[in-house]
């Protein structure tokens, strides 16, 4: 897998449409941090550990949904591998002009959007979410 942080949004964005309970996927700290933004900005109900069955760690993500509707709406992962997309606390884009976030990871760890600009600190945009 050469790009496993877009492997968990894709995992996410497909639990969140099917309308699945939890989402299951490898366990980083990246993707725990993602998962940590997501839910203190309420994308998702809760997180936690877990092991599978060959006993290797999981992140296991309990999606949530409002009036049955997915509260993710839409993810989209914005720096890839082959192209990897830096700003400056200055040019951080807005997601659906401040609806949604976008999250980053800076010199001072994975920050959303809003965070970065009241840090004046800039990085890279990992992916944005609405």
């Amino acid at each position: 897998m050469t790009d496993p942080i877009s492997d968990f949004l894709t995992r996410l964005r497909n639990a969140s449409k099917a309308r699945l309970d939890e989402c299951i996927a490898p366990h980083s700290m990246l993707k725990e941090n993602v998962a940590s933004i997501l839910k203190t900005e309420g994308y998702v109900a809760d997180y936690s550990n877990g092991t599978d069955a060959q006993g290797h760690k999981t992140l296991v993500v309990k999606m949530k949904y409002v009036d049955g509707a997915p509260a993710i709406t839409g993810l989209k992962r914005v720096s890839t591998p082959g192209r990897r997309l830096y700003y400056r606390y200055t040019e951080i884009p807005r997601v659906l002009n401040g609806l949604g976030i976008g999250i980053l990871s800076t010199s001072k760890g994975l920050m959303k959007d809003a965070d970065c600009r009241r840090n004046k600190a800039g990085g890279e945009l990992i992916c944005n979410v609405w």
